[in-house]
């Protein structure tokens, strides 16, 4: 099946900023991800298909080639795949293989760079927290798809001992690259044959076909530090895909995402939360407990004539800031009520209330000092 455009896979323009890209991502990758999904063969084929369009859309010199050449600058057959938005490689090969890496770079083996030939690729995932994991910090187990060892060969893709799994390749001779003339330029490129690994497999492993890695699913493990915030990058060193024929395993990147509370809301290191007061509470003062977000209580002392605005700050109530021993703060937001719905008991003593309150400026300072302005106003325009 034909592949989609990556842009229309993230469902952004195609001059959309690295902020945006990320931000689709994210919340696509949220929407498919396995963990939600469990059974549905489609959000994995999604999810997938998200990986490998951000994989390659948010790294500069990928992106540039794919606006490019499209589809064709990742093809398994020129210079090795995406291997599922993870990979990728040079859509040349050949004659122009090294003058494309001088130009972009060097495309093959995506986030791995120039690294150990055969060596595993990294993956990515995503994993949502709560805001109280965290502020804590947690232990969350994630499902990921990925290549695993061969048991039946150990991991060398050979059938027999591991001595005799590969001998030298006869094309490069062992050094996994071969060159040829091209006119006046002399031409290296990856040895066809090994890959580049400079050894060839004899007899092939019935179980990997060779390569000596296989696809499973793995549950892994990952610990979210107190402090951690949206948009958050944890590496897992060694938990990517395994290397072929015993190379070195790639990475695991896991972006954490902050689900949203109904009662606080995070800046930073510091928490905020909104308050509502009665009118007699703000006009008189007094005293309200609030919650805290590792589910304490806090006292805050309200003075007389609190207004709708006005903040209260509760020092080292916030988050811990990663990497570091400082502490953020909570600040408790006051809104003051509008009372509804009164009895007729209750409209007669707010009648009276404003009755006392006509023509005493010392009651509502803000309000009398408004309408003082608005009448200079209007009286400056003769109206």
């Amino acid at each position: 099946m034909a592949k989609r455009d990556y842009y229309q896979v993230l469902g952004v323009a195609r001059d959309a900023s690295e902020e945006d890209l990320k931000k689709a991502y994210r919340k696509l990758a949220m929407q498919y991800h396995p963990d939600r999904n469990q059974g549905d063969a489609a959000a994995e084929t999604k999810f997938k298909e998200l990986n490998e369009a951000y994989d390659v859309l948010k790294d500069a010199e990928k992106r540039a080639a794919y606006d490019r050449f499209g589809h064709a600058a990742f093809e398994q057959g020129n210079g090795g795949g995406a291997g599922g938005g993870f990979g990728g490689g040079n859509p040349f090969g050949g004659a122009f293989e090294d003058i494309f890496e001088e130009m972009f770079g060097g495309l093959r083996g995506g986030a791995r760079g120039r690294g150990p030939v055969g060596r595993g690729s990294d993956l990515r995932t995503s994993v949502e927290v709560t805001l109280e994991e965290a502020f804590a910090g947690a232990k969350k187990t994630i499902r990921v798809g990925t290549t695993v060892a061969c048991e039946a060969c150990k991991g060398t893709g050979a059938e027999g001992p591991a001595a005799q799994a590969a001998a030298t390749c006869g094309t490069c001779g062992g050094s996994g690259k071969v060159r040829a003339q091209q006119g006046f330029f002399l031409i290296e490129r990856t040895c066809p044959t090994c890959g580049g690994a400079g050894r060839v497999v004899k007899n092939p492993c019935k179980v990997c076909a060779g390569q000596g890695r296989v696809q499973r699913d793995r549950t892994l493990s990952v610990t979210i530090p107190a402090g951690v915030e949206d948009g958050t990058r944890i590496r897992l060193s060694g938990e990517g895909e395994a290397g072929l024929r015993g190379a070195p395993a790639g990475d695991l990147y896991v972006d954490v995402g902050v689900r949203s509370h109904p009662i606080f809301q995070r800046d930073g290191a510091n928490i905020f939360v909104r308050v509502p007061l009665r009118m007699t509470q703000a006009a008189l003062g007094g005293a309200v407990e609030v919650p805290t977000v590792d589910g304490g209580r806090a006292k805050v002392t309200i003075p007389a004539g609190t207004q709708t605005g006005d903040q209260f700050r509760l020092r080292g109530k916030g988050f811990s800031v990663l990497r570091s021993a400082a502490r953020g703060d909570m600040y408790v937001q006051v809104a003051v009520e509008t009372p509804q719905n009164l009895t007729k008991r209750q409209q007669e003593l707010l009648a009276e209330f404003e009755r006392e309150c006509d023509g005493n400026s010392r009651s509502s300072p803000e309000s009398e000092g408004f309408f003082a302005k608005v009448k200079e106003f209007w009286d400056g325009l003769g109206r």
